[in-house]
């Protein structure tokens, strides 16, 4: 059943490619551009280009229910998918909004997160999740009514408005949806939950045909019409596969980053200064974000700190603590092997 319901991942992937040239064309043409703001000269990139990345993840979404209901005659979690599908749209289009306002003008922040609690609604009326859960120094608690009604709204606004605080770098945001959800796609699949596994990959392989236009030089830049849905998509997952502790952990690189941009009240920008030479120098006398951080970690060690090298050195940081997280939380991931 797997191997032919992955005809669905080909899907995501050929939608997002399809789709992408044209939107970049079209993009070029009416000036939907933005600048480019690790280059050194004036370099413009396609905007919004992450809407085709839920173009194919709900093409991906609709085929793999089809396959199911009419191939293997099931409609086992159909429930579940399209609650997932139902969120994922409306912070897409949240995202939309936002990002065609602008990265300086914007949603007010208070707006976003209102706005935002709309997408946790899908989950909440479906009961999602398992309202028992595990608290360090106390064990298993069950939450009861206060699961859906403060923990799953506040996990999805908290995923979905923090995703894109590490950002603003080529192939950043994209590659980081991709090792993030691949890992967690892993961990569904791990505990019993593979119709999960394989929601989460259509979404990775609608991120991978996205990251090869928009990784260093970028050609197309993902706006909020893709954050908000990825992060978004981490919360969901943890919820419907109730990891919400191994989540919590790999989400560890962004629980920093917004540690650090709270340093700044939150207006500091991630970019770096860009030099003639292309290599980055720190914007600030301070740092603000773990990409200041490794700039400055990159220039300590004598390492000229480069816009792909910065990049690299996140998405390294990243895959260590999730591979630090299935270690330590190893006898509830590996436990039905």
């Amino acid at each position: 059943m797997e191997a032919i319901l992955s005809i669905s991942f080909i899907i995501s992937f050929l939608v997002t490619s399809l789709m992408l040239p044209k939107w970049i064309i079209q993009a070029k043409k009416y000036g939907f551009t933005g600048k480019d703001m690790n280059k050194y000269r004036e370099v413009r990139a396609a905007e919004g280009g992450g809407l085709t990345v839920v173009a194919g993840f709900i093409l991906g979404i609709l085929i793999y229910v089809a396959l199911k209901k009419f191939y293997f005659t099931s409609n086992e979690n159909v429930i579940e998918i399209f609650a997932i599908t139902t969120s994922i749209l409306i912070l897409a289009l949240i995202g939309l909004i936002d990002g065609s306002l602008g990265w300086k003008i914007g949603l007010r922040r208070r707006f976003r997160i209102l706005l935002c609690l709309f997408a946790a609604v899908p989950l909440m009326v479906i009961n999602a999740g398992q309202s028992a859960i595990t608290i360090p120094l106390i064990g298993h608690v069950n939450m009861g009514l206060l699961y859906p009604l403060i923990l799953i709204p506040l996990g999805i606004v908290a995923t979905s408005t923090t995703f894109n605080f590490l950002a603003g770098y080529n192939g950043l945001e994209s590659g980081q949806g991709i090792i993030m959800i691949s890992a967690l796609s892993l961990v569904a699949y791990l505990t019993g939950s593979t119709w999960l596994a394989l929601i989460g990959l259509i979404m990775v392989f609608s991120l991978i045909a996205f990251w090869i236009y928009n990784k260093y030089p970028a050609k197309v830049f993902p706006g909020d019409v893709m954050t908000y849905p990825v992060g978004g998509m981490i919360a969901i997952m943890a919820i419907l596969g109730n990891f919400e502790r191994i989540a919590l952990f790999f989400f560890i690189p962004y629980i920093i980053e917004v540690i650090l941009k709270a340093r700044g009240k939150l207006v500091k920008q991630s970019f770096g200064k860009p030099n003639k030479d292309g290599s980055l120098d720190l914007r600030y006398s301070k740092i603000y974000g773990l990409e200041h951080f490794v700039i400055y970690l990159h220039s300590k060690l004598g390492i000229k700190p480069t816009e792909k090298k910065v990049v690299c050195t996140i998405h390294v940081i990243q895959i260590v603590i999730i591979a630090f997280g299935f270690f330590l939380f190893r006898e509830h991931i590996f436990s039905r092997l």
